[in-house]
Order: C-alpha cells, then structure tokens, then sequence
C-alpha cells in the first residue's frame, strides 16, 4: 500500500499486470513503521528460515552459495538450505547477478539481524566462525577466509582463555592478512593482522618464536602501506630486541631502512650500522678522485663481465643478497644526506658485488642506480645501454613490488636522454600508481614528483597539469612526505604562474618556498627553487631576475645534470640573447648562449625528439641579427616550428613561433609577423597559458608600422650582431 501511495507501484490495465522500477523501490528508505512489520512476519517464519536469514544478516548483505553449502554440511545447520527456497519465495532475498544471495534491502537485513538477541549476537558471529572453520581449516577458500576471520574475531574474549585456540585464529588472521598482502588490500590486511597480534598469549615471543617474528613483520609491513609509519618503526625496533640471531634481525633493518627514507640521516645511520656488521667498511668521506676511479673500474668490469654466462649465474648467499640490498638503501640516504662522492662509493660497491658474484632481484636496481648517478653527457650512450640491460633484466624477475624505484631510476633519470618526454612522463605515473598499489608509498610519491616535472617540460596541458599536481596534494593528507609536497609546492607555483601570473590559480594554503627558506642541508630542493626561477623569469620576461638566477645554478649546468638543469640552461641561454638586444653584459651573455647551444647539441645528439626544436631556436636567436644570415635565421626558426610540432612540445613550438615573429617584425615584415604571432597565440590557447596569449594579443593589436616604436622598428638597423660575435 506505501508503494502504491507514492506510485511507486502501479496496475497496467494493457498489460494487465502491477508494474515497478525495482531500482527506485531499492533506493527508498523503508521506515521503522515498515521494519516492524518485516520483523513480525520473521517471527512467524519456520525454525530452518530464521536460522538462514539470521545466518545472511551476520555476513552482511550478500553471502555466496558456497558458504550455505559448507554451513549445510554442519550437523548444526543441517537443515539451512531447505529455508532457503521459501525466503526466495517470500521475497526476503534474491539472487544477484554474480550469483550470491542477497537481501532485498538493508532495512530487511537488519530485520533479520534483529532476530537475534543483543546479548546472543558476539556468540552467533562466533559460532558461525567456529562451524565454518571446521570445514575450511587447511583449504585454500578464497576470499571466503575473510569471512571466517571476521565471524571468529566477535569471540576474542573466549580464544584468549585457550592458548590452543588463541594460536589456531592467530594462524587464520595471519593467513587473511597475506592473502589481502596479495591483493594489494593494505588495509585489509593491516586489519586482520592486528587481530592476529591481538590474539597472540603473552608469552608467544617465548612458545611460538617462529609465528611472532613473522607476524610482527608483516604488521609493520602492513602499517608501513597505510602511512603508520611510527606504528611501523615501533614494531620493527620491537623486533630486534626480541629476535634471537642478527640473522633473524635483517629483515627488520631492511624494512625500518625503507621506514625511515624520510628521515635520511637515520636511514642512513640504521643502513651503515647493519653493514658494519656483516664486515663491510664504511668511510667517513670519500674524495672525488676515488669515486671518480671507481666508476671507472666498474665500467670496465661491466663491459668485461656482463655476457650470457654472467646472465646465467644466479646470486643465492643470503647474506650477499642482504648487503646487496643494503648498499642500495645507503645509496638512496646518501643521495640526500652525503657528498656525491660517497652516493658513488655505495652505488659503485652494490654494482661490483653484482657483477663478482652473479644476479639476484636486487641487481636491475643497483644497476639502475649507477646510471641515474654516473651518467654524463660523454658516457651518456653507454649508461642508457646499462639502464636497458637492468630493465630487460628486471622482466626476468617480474616484481611488481620493485617497479615504483626501478621506473623513478629509469624514467626520471636515465630515459628522459633518449626517450621521449611524455612516454617517460606517462611510465612515471604507472610508477606512481603501482606504488600506491603495492604500499611502497615513498617511491610511488617520487614517481609523482618527476611525472609532473616531466609533463611541465613536454608542454602537457597546464590546466590539466595544476590539477594533477592538487591531487597528489590531496593525497599527501595521507600519505605524509614533506619531500614530495615541497617539490611539488615548487611546480605549483610555476604552472600557476603560466596559467595566469597566480591570479585565480594560486593558494594562500600551500604558499611556495623561496631560495632563502632553504639551507645547505636542502640542497636539492634549493636546486630545483634556483633553476624554476630561471624558467619562470623567462617567461614573464624579467630578464635581469633570469640572469641572476641563473648565474646562482650555473654550477649545475655542467655534465651528469638532470633534466630540469638542461631546461634551466636552454631558458638562460634564450635570454642572454635578449640581454644582448639591450645592450646588457653583451662579452659575458656571449658565453652562456654559447655554452647553451653546446648542451643543447650534446642533448640533441641523444635526442632529437627531445632537444632538437630547442637547439635549432638558440642557433635561429645567435644569427636573428645578422643581415647576412636573413636566410639563415628563417630557416631555423622553421625548422625550431617543426621539430617541437613533431615532438608534440606546443609550448615550445609557441616559443619559436613568437621569436621568429619578433625577427620579422624587426626587419618591417609585418604580413610574416602578423603569421607567425597567430601561430604562437593559438600554440599558447591550446597550452592553457592565458598570460601568454594575452601578451601576443597585445603584439597583434600593435601591429603596423605606424604603432610600433621607433626603438623597435629600427632596431634591425641599431643592433648588429653577428654570429661570431655571439
């Protein structure tokens, strides 16, 4: 009768039949009036159809097949499976598209729950466990295991008061909590593990050694993946007082190592603590010369001992395994605590291990980290072929768990040199993805930072690029890294400013750092404030502000530089070109488009695709003002156009667009000018960067020769520069 009232149900006099929408009927809420008489009409229900709603309602909405069957074969719900056919009848339950049996309604769930007398309920949920456990205990159920665990964990107060029992259900939770482990599930498993530990006697440290180190590892594991990281580190040290050999405490190191990534100088200590102990030397400092000789070495041992045979030869001795793994771990902290000379000394001793004593799971990394490291500009061929090896080798071992670190090596460091920008950009967020998937949060967080740094520098769309840089910023609400919202509050600010000077896109909440919040012992975040300066000085044509920025990075101009300090120096070099138009510090701005155009040729050398349109654009700027080179310079203006058309690089294909229409304008060409600002406002519309376009709007509207300056229509005649001078 509601349902007729609300029209909800309605009689079809063609069909002759009363008609629904089910889905709305499911969508309304059912009121205490109607959940009273639903449980009235349970009450006058059979013995054997309370006992299966009762039974549904503790497993909650929908139960599988499977499960009645088991509880059916029970001599104490022998008889569950003949309600079933009448609570389908009486529309109490249905069979849903997967096949399960579901309620029809949570107010008809809860009906049936309320069958079940409050203080009854933990025994029910208990008893159902128990039954379902004597039929499961030592077959593999699926994700029915959950189900059980959680039926059982309602009875703790009763399993404590049994030592045999408390470590049969501790077993149970364990097992559900590394099929969850399995799934990726970090939560799920962080659950049913501390419920596990929860029923573990006091004295299981001392009875069940074996069980409570494993356990307890997992937990930490387990919490580590849900950003517990005091939880994690609580446990782990709890762990090394209790274990009985150092053996058994390496594990633990390994995983506080990893724990403590975001306090570098622990993780770091922790790392060079455990290989003291397995007999490694550890230096206080390292000079340059060594390292130096060391990469040397272990290019030539490389080139000497990587072949099929080597291939073949398997790493098996657990400590070699260990320390391997270690030299690994210390070479991520010295990365941010240490010289570089000491980041080379461990990378170098985790490569040579490797190559003395064959592979293992952890050599694509050491190998990768060697080539992040060591790669320069003259060796740049030869370490992209190491990285590729470590890659190819990596599908050998195929651990998922391994590719966040191993793509944040490969695509953030090496690849960005030979391939294109956006396949390293698009391969960074898979690293990212899959480190949130498989709980290695830090890694997948680092994978973020450089897929956004390599989508600003491949022209990907600003607005589009903002909006992925807020999530990972929401997402840091849980995933707690001050490393990566740092960085991250650096690109913000950039593609804000490109979007539209900060106006409507920038946050009073998550202000940007500025050079001088930062110390030595933030060196390289200060390297990436330093260099985006330099880039956003450029582009809102502060010149003398570019200048100085770039003469503060100008040590990170030189070879084995990341990406961001080739980009910097393509920037500083476009306008040391403008401080010659002005008549600025020509000798000195001489040299830094000089040494620009040589990086860029290095650069492009390995990669046309990346760096090709942004040599061609230096070299069109060094003979733009050279009368005799008039064909010269549109040539490489052309060609800058078409190489960063072709690599998809709008941004920058705007860029060339606009210098080659400054050109043109300067030489009273004003019908090639109006084109090519045309060009460069619809390259900056679709690159989302409202400042931009404004700016060449305002070119166009002045442009003709009456309207331009006299400075700008003769500075062609004023200025002679050719291109020896530059």
């Amino acid at each position: 009768q509601s349902l007729k009232s609300r029209g909800l149900l309605q009689y079809n006099i063609h069909q002759k039949r009363w008609v629904w929408n089910e889905d709305i009927i499911r969508a309304e809420d059912i009121t205490d009036n109607v959940l009273h008489l639903l449980s009235s009409k349970m009450d006058g229900l059979s013995d054997n159809v309370q006992t299966l709603l009762k039974m549904m309602a503790c497993f909650g909405s929908c139960t599988s097949e499977s499960v009645i069957g088991y509880l059916n074969e029970s001599v104490e719900y022998a008889e569950v499976r003949n309600g079933l056919e009448r609570a389908l009848i009486d529309g109490f339950i249905v069979t849903n598209e997967e096949g399960s049996l579901q309620f029809v309604h949570d107010k008809v769930r809860e009906a049936a729950y309320n069958l079940i007398p409050d203080s009854d309920k933990k025994q029910f949920h208990y008893h159902l466990g128990k039954v379902l456990y004597s039929f499961c205990d030592g077959k593999d159920v699926g994700d029915t295991i959950f189900l059980i665990a959680s039926q059982i964990n309602r009875g703790k107060d009763q399993i404590l008061r049994d030592e045999e029992l408390s470590i049969a259900f501790t077993k149970l939770n364990m097992k559900a909590g590394e099929k969850a482990l399995d799934g990726c599930d970090h939560k799920t498993a962080y659950s049913y593990l501390g419920a596990a530990l929860s029923l573990l006697p006091n004295d299981h440290w001392r009875n069940h050694y074996d069980l409570s180190l494993r356990l307890n590892f997992l937990m930490a594991g387990a919490a580590k993946s849900c950003c517990q990281y005091d939880e994690a580190e609580q446990i782990l040290r709890g762990i090394s007082g209790r274990t009985r050999c150092f053996e058994d405490k390496l594990p633990s190191y390994l995983l506080l190592s990893q724990i403590l990534r975001g306090n570098v100088d622990d993780a770091y200590n922790t790392c060079s603590f455990v290989l003291l102990q397995l007999g490694e030397t550890i230096p206080e400092s390292v000079v340059p010369e060594a390292s130096k000789t060391m990469v040397e070495d272990t290019l030539k041992m490389y080139e000497e001992v990587y072949d099929d045979d080597w291939l073949e030869r398997k790493m098996e001795d657990k400590t070699l395994l260990t320390t391997l793994h270690l030299y690994s771990s210390i070479a991520f902290a010295s990365f941010y605590c240490k010289s570089y000379s000491m980041v080379v000394y461990f990378i170098c001793k985790s490569v040579q291990l490797s190559l003395r004593n064959g592979i293992c799971e952890h050599t694509p990394l050491s190998f990768l980290q060697f080539t992040g490291v060591v790669t320069k500009d003259d060796n740049a061929v030869l370490c992209y072929r190491i990285a590729k090896n470590a890659m190819s080798l990596q599908e050998r071992f195929g651990m998922a768990t391994q590719i966040p670190e191993l793509y944040f090596q490969f695509y953030g460091r090496i690849a960005w040199r030979f391939e294109p920008l956006q396949v390293c950009a698009d391969n960074l967020r898979r690293g990212f993805e899959t480190g949130l998937s498989t709980g290695d949060n830090d890694m997948g967080l680092l994978c973020a930072i450089h897929a956004i740094k390599t989508a600003l520098f491949s022209g990907a769309s600003l607005k589009s690029t903002l909006k992925e840089i807020d999530y990972y910023l929401h997402l840091l609400k849980t995933y707690k890294s001050e490393v990566t919202r740092n960085f991250l509050r650096v690109f913000r600010k950039t593609v804000s400013l490109l979007i539209d000077n900060g106006e409507a896109t920038s946050t009073a909440a998550d202000p940007c750092i500025g050079v001088g919040d930062l110390n030595d012992q933030n060196r390289k975040l200060r390297d990436a404030v330093l260099q985006h300066s330099v880039i956003r000085c450029y582009w809102s044509g502060h010149n003398e502000r570019c200048r100085n920025f770039g003469e503060k990075c100008k040590h990170l101009f030189g070879q084995g530089r990341q990406s961001t300090s080739y980009i910097a120096q393509f920037f500083f070099g476009l306008n040391a070109v403008d401080l010659i138009k002005k008549r600025k510090q020509i000798n000195k701005s001489k040299e830094v488009v000089q040494a620009a155009i040589v990086a860029m040729k290095y650069a492009a050398a390995n990669s046309a695709w990346n760096f090709t349109n942004k040599l061609r654009l230096l070299e069109a700027e060094q003979v733009a003002h050279t009368k005799t080179n008039h064909d010269r310079a549109s040539i490489l203006y052309e060609a800058s156009i078409k190489s960063a058309k072709r690599s998809g690089f709008v941004h920058e294909q705007g860029l060339a667009c606009e210098k080659a229409a400054f050109y043109y304008q300067r030489g009273r060409n004003y019908q090639k000018a109006r084109e090519y600002f045309q060009q460069a406002r619809e390259c900056y519309q679709v690159w989302g960067s409202s400042i931009k376009v404004a700016f060449i709007q305002k070119e166009l509207d002045g442009l003709n020769p009456d309207a331009l300056p006299v400075s700008a229509v003769t500075e062609a005649v004023h200025i002679k520069i050719g291109t020896n001078s530059l």
